[in-house]
């Protein structure tokens, strides 16, 4: 991020995307619309997901992130963007 970011309103017509990380000290979100923000989170780790796989720290941030941004996303389409390669393929997984 070279400027100032400037947040703007949601508009409930387009997709929003959510672009997420985790690290070993610390989780961030952003939600946007056309690559621009709309809001953002981030959380200090917790002491138990500092011994778990990225796999699960990755998950775990996609998760708090949706349902922190839960009154946006019902009923929309969104799309994830995460760093996390097993993540990526979890929906052309086959079971």
């Amino acid at each position: 991020m070279i400027n100032t970011p400037v947040l703007m309103l949601p508009n409930f017509q387009e997709d929003f995307i959510i672009e997420t990380d985790a690290s070993g000290k610390g989780m961030w979100a952003i939600l946007m619309l056309n690559n621009h923000p709309i809001c953002y989170f981030s959380k200090k780790k917790f002491p138990k997901l500092l011994s778990a796989s990225t796999y699960a720290r990755e998950l775990h941030v996609i998760t708090a992130t949706v349902q922190k941004w839960r009154t946006y996303l019902p009923g929309r389409k969104f799309i994830i963007h995460t760093d996390q390669q097993s993540l990526r393929e979890l929906m052309r997984q086959v079971v």
